[in-house]
């Protein structure tokens, strides 16, 4: 068990995505007051613990701190409520209702399509999610069956919307500096492919996939690369197949158009899918059957579309409140208070309203770490090595011979050992530096002792080698074919035909017809003979009483 901040304990892991892991997790204790919900001790949660990338991003940090309270006021029968938001250390996490069910994904892999009817009014309620989220501005991006969980409650399943904010978390500077788009290939719309300016209507393109892929258990557009289904989404047209009836294929054809200004909104096409669920099914009446084949007329456009604020990659900007903006509100984005101008920090350096950065409060000189006036301040020191981190790498010239996958080792010349040329010069040295004796007196001296040990004796060097013989040029065989393995045979074959040859010539050129009595050739005779034996072995293998 892992903990998360002081009030939640990861269990079990659910799911893996792209954006981070989801974890079957318990409450410790009741959340504080900056939580949407405060849960009770015991309570299981579900907490989608993000990517380090992401919580290593001081761009996705602050956007998860400023979307904090879009988030937390986002709920809706058909979304899954995020309960509150965990920033610890390098860790980013976002505490959610446990929902009990699979995937919308998992669901068709194991159960196949899903009937018109079924598939209109489970995209119905999916529509009626985003429609609210639309309306408080809140663009899901993101929208394929992965995030649909699918809530089995009173017998019928109830689609739960999940991972909003997800992909806006995502789309920072840092981490999308080599992607164009935030979202999965098979169901990113036109205008997210080509870096267009994106509303609400790419979630609906994305419920058009969806819907498609409900009726079809596959998605319109696929292919082997990522590249090639983007170039799909933009350059061809979707095929009706035969199972879809005419009406909730002319809801599927209106979502995936490829302007976003043709494409109803989330709201009529919520009111779209039911008259289509009413139409198609078998004990519909014929008023119903009408109004779903006239379903093209409520298929309007959204007249005001919610934008995504800002470019792709791009943070949106600080909003600043009034000072007396009231009571004080959790949830509410941080307020910018004016300068005081105080006398501790007036003078040089003061603060300055449209000041980016902070002064710095003036130290006495001496003091310990007052702080020069020509060193940069600590916020850019900051900013620099942000910078230096999201920095491309620099290529340069490597000098081949550096360069360790291209130098060869090279092999040292073996020294000969002096250790042994040595020794009998050290035995030799007493011997030169003896002192003469006294002409005056000869003391006698003793005898030399006797060695009990010969001295060493230096190796003989090695004796050269001599020089290799050089080889003779193999002769290569006048026979060119060469079949490993048939030497023995070709022996074999050789001999035979030796003697076939040679018994031909004794019976033609011999006295041998005449001796045997017989008139015939050579080649006859041995037929009679391979006759003769052939009847001779078919009478020992016959029955007895034969």
């Amino acid at each position: 068990m892992r903990p998360v901040g002081s009030k939640y304990l990861l269990e079990e892991p659910l799911g893996r995505g792209a954006t981070g892991t989801v974890w079957r997790a318990r409450q410790r204790e009741t959340a504080g007051a900056e939580a949407a919900v405060a849960g009770q001790p015991g309570e299981t949660v579900a907490i989608k613990v993000l990517k380090e990338e992401l919580a290593n991003d001081a761009d996705v940090v602050m956007r998860f701190l400023r979307e904090r309270s879009v988030l937390l006021r986002l709920t809706h029968p058909n979304i899954v409520r995020t309960r509150d938001l965990v920033v610890e250390g390098d860790l980013l996490a976002l505490v959610m209702d446990l929902v009990d069910g699979p995937d919308l994904h998992r669901y068709l892999r194991e159960n196949g399509p899903f009937s018109p009817v079924a598939a209109s009014l489970l995209t119905a309620q999916i529509a009626d999610a985003l429609a609210a989220s639309h309306a408080d501005g809140v663009v899901h991006r993101d929208l394929k069956p992965a995030n649909v969980l699918l809530d089995e409650r009173d017998g019928q399943m109830h689609p739960m919307l999940t991972d909003f904010g997800i992909a806006r978390l995502a789309d920072s500077p840092g981490l999308t500096r080599t992607h164009e788009f935030v979202g999965t290939p098979a169901y990113v719309a036109p205008e997210s492919a080509e870096g267009r300016p994106q509303t609400s209507a790419v979630d609906i393109y994305g419920a058009g996939i969806l819907l498609y892929e409900l009726v079809t258990g596959r998605p319109p557009f696929a292919g082997g690369t990522a590249l090639e289904v983007l170039h799909r989404h933009l350059s061809e047209e979707p095929r009706r197949p035969t199972t879809v009836p005419e009406p909730l294929w002319t809801v599927i054809e209106r979502c995936l158009r490829k302007e976003p200004d043709e494409r109803p909104s989330a709201e009529n096409l919520a009111r779209a899918l039911r008259t289509v669920a009413a139409g198609v099914g078998v004990h519909s009446s014929s008023a119903q059957v009408e109004a779903a084949m006239g379903v093209g007329a409520l298929l309007a456009p959204d007249p005001a579309p919610a934008p995504v604020p800002g470019v792709p990659g791009a943070a949106d900007p600080t909003q600043v409140l009034p000072t007396n903006a009231g009571s004080y509100d959790p949830a509410a984005a941080t307020s910018v208070l004016p300068s005081t101008g105080t006398p501790q920090y007036g003078g040089p350096g003061a603060a300055d309203p449209t000041a980016v950065m902070p002064p710095v409060p003036p130290r006495p000189e001496g003091a310990p770490g007052a702080p020069d006036s020509e060193d940069p301040h600590p916020w850019q020191n900051q900013l620099r090595a942000a910078r230096d981190r999201n920095e491309q790498t620099q290529v340069q010239y490597l000098d081949p011979s550096q360069d360790p996958l291209r130098r060869r080792p090279q092999r040292q010349p073996q020294q000969p050992p002096q250790r042994q040329q040595q020794r009998p010069q050290r035995q030799q040295q007493p011997q030169r530096y003896a002192p003469a004796p006294s002409p005056q007196y000869q003391q006698p001296q003793p005898p030399p002792p006797q060695q009990r040990y010969a001295p060493p004796q230096q190796p003989a060097p090695p004796a050269p080698r001599p020089p290799r013989e050089p080889r003779e040029p193999r002769r290569r065989s006048a026979n060119p074919m060469r079949i490993p393995g048939l030497g023995c045979l070709k022996g074999c074959l050789f001999t035979l035909v030796l003697l076939f040859v040679a018994s031909w010539l004794i019976w033609e050129f011999s006295g041998l017809q005449q001796w045997i009595g017989t008139t015939k050739s050579f080649f006859e005779q041995i037929g009679d003979w391979i006759d003769s034996v052939s009847k001779f072995v078919k009478d020992l293998g016959g029955p007895t009483g034969a």
